[in-house]
């Protein structure tokens, strides 16, 4: 769920400096996986394994038609740090008001930090649908005896991370 505020001004009868803060104001941080780059090792015998984001989506909102359940922790990751955020985020905007022109992108980088935080504490210790038989019959024939889900070789979990974005990119 993306936290959203609103601030509308005409940016011509803007000082030069308040549209710097504007633009500065403008970006946002996006936690999760990158679509691109975020290959996964393969295990053997696997030649094209999908994608951490591709594994992410898949955990998050469950295949039903493949049995797999839904085990939501990205959403609830993020949403679980939105005070936290919020008062980051004010705290920068106040700042770039006040001359910082680099506090929004620092309050940004720091909301980014946390909700990766948030999002691997989630992993780790949330309480999801167990794994099915098969599943950990697979992971002990690759030599593993795990049995929490969406922590098998932690690759996932490695690969949370975040994006600064201009407006409009990334959408």
């Amino acid at each position: 769920m993306a936290m959203k505020s609103k601030f509308a001004a005409t940016p011509a009868k803007l000082s030069p400096f308040s549209q710097s803060v504007l633009r500065e104001l403008g970006k946002r941080v996006a936690i999760g996986f990158p679509a691109d780059g975020a290959g996964r090792q393969p295990e053997p015998g696997e030649p094209n394994p999908p994608t951490n984001a591709m594994l992410a989506y898949l955990n998050e909102y469950g295949a039903p038609d493949q049995n797999i359940p839904q085990r939501p922790f990205l959403v609830p990751g993020v949403e679980s740090i939105t005070k936290q955020a919020a008062e980051r985020l004010k705290k920068g905007a106040i700042a770039a008001f006040s001359g910082d022109l680099s506090a929004p992108v620092k309050a940004l980088n720091q909301v980014g930090l946390i909700g990766v935080a948030a999002v691997q504490e989630r992993m780790t210790d949330g309480t999801f649908a167990p794994l099915a038989e098969r599943t950990l019959a697979a992971r002990r024939a690759r030599g593993r005896t795990g049995e929490k889900p969406l922590i098998d070789s932690a690759q996932m979990r490695r690969a949370v991370t975040y994006a600064i974005l201009n407006k409009g990119q990334g959408e």
